[in-house]
């Protein structure tokens, strides 16, 4: 059994930060001033994994970016929302939307603009390089793979094990 998370077979919703979660963090920037963002097909297959599954998937980023609308169309995600700097009370929306209780949601973040949200999840998971002060929340995991190269599938993985 594939297990690397204290997850619950209950979660019916991952709620997920973009940056730092789907990506590394990094932005590459063309010499023309153009911007880009990698993704891993790790992490977009748990994307649909997730879908097919059952398990919803929500966005709330504090960035706007075209990387967020090509996941969001290419999978029909309902719930994605940008340019968010107080998450929590888009989090608390969408749990309301679905009349879910934090404890059948997973959170994913990294940096202080997650903390809020992570601590008020039942479960909450973090890469590795987030930043310390969320390193510091309370009752959050840290996931094994990387941000940016299967941290969402690690996630998606775990829950998708547990409902079997």
């Amino acid at each position: 059994m594939y297990k690397t998370l204290d997850l619950s077979s209950e979660i019916k919703i991952i709620i997920s930060d973009f940056d730092g979660i789907f990506t590394d963090n990094s932005i590459l920037i063309s010499d023309n001033g153009l911007t880009s963002k990698r993704l891993s097909y790790k992490d977009i297959m748990a994307v649909s994994i997730a879908k097919k599954n059952d398990i919803k998937v929500a966005i709330v980023s504090g960035d706007v970016s075209p990387s967020i609308d090509f996941l969001a169309q290419r999978f029909s995600l309902d719930d994605v929302h940008q340019g968010i700097r107080e998450k929590l009370p888009v989090v608390k929306s969408i749990l309301e939307k679905y009349n879910l209780l934090p404890a059948e949601a997973v959170y994913l973040g990294d940096d202080i603009n997650d903390i809020a949200s992570l601590e008020f999840m039942k479960y909450a998971v973090i890469p590795g390089h987030a930043n310390y002060k969320v390193k510091a929340a309370s009752g959050v995991q840290t996931a094994q793979s990387p941000a940016g190269d299967g941290l969402f599938r690690e996630v998606v993985d775990n829950i998708v094990e547990l409902k079997k």
